[in-house]
C-alpha cells in the first residue's frame, strides 16, 4: 500500500517549497529511485525543471519533463491530470490535491508550507488518504 509523508515547511515562499521539492528528488535519485514531480502547470514544470539545475553546483539529478518524444529520465517532471508514462516509485506532489494515480505509487511526498491556502489543501489531502486507511508520516521541516 502507498505510504504518503507529509513535510511541514516553516516558510511561506513558493521558492523554498520548490527548492525542497528539489533536494527530496535528489535523495529519493541518489537512492535509486524512480520520482515523478508533479506540478500544477506547464509554467510550474519550467520553473521545477530549471531549479533542480540549480540544486547544487556539485550534484546532477538527470530529469526531463514529460514529453511525447522521451521520458527516459529517472525524475519525471508533469502537469497534466494523467498517469505517468511509465511506473514509477515516489510521486512528489506540488499541487493542493492528490492526483488521482496517486495510488500506484510506493511513496508519495507532500509538502505543504505556511501559507493558509497550502494548510488548509493539506489538512483535506490528509484526511482523505487517513479515511482511507494509508500509512501517514508528518515531518516537521
Amino acid at each position: 500500500m502507498t505510504r504518503v509523508s507529509f513535510y511541514i515547511l516553516k516558510t511561506a515562499q513558493l521558492e523554498e517549497r520548490q527548492a525542497f521539492a528539489c533536494r527530496l528528488a535528489e535523495k529519493a535519485y541518489h537512492q535509486g529511485h524512480q520520482v515523478y514531480i508533479h506540478t500544477s502547470s506547464a509554467e510550474h514544470s519550467e520553473l521545477l525543471d530549471e531549479a533542480i539545475w540549480a540544486i547544487r553546483p556539485d550534484s546532477f539529478v538527470p530529469h526531463e519533463i514529460v514529453s511525447d518524444i522521451s521520458n527516459n529520465s529517472p525524475v519525471l517532471i508533469g502537469h497534466e491530470d494523467k498517469k505517468p508514462p511509465r511506473l514509477m516509485d515516489v510521486l512528489i506532489n506540488m499541487t493542493d490535491e492528490q492526483p488521482l494515480f496517486f495510488s500506484q505509487f510506493e511513496r508519495v511526498a507532500e509538502i505543504i508550507d505556511e501559507r493558509d491556502e497550502s494548510k488548509k489543501a493539506g489538512r483535506e489531502r490528509f484526511q482523505f488518504y487517513k479515511q482511507r486507511g494509508y500509512e501517514l508520516d508528518t515531518f516537521h521541516v
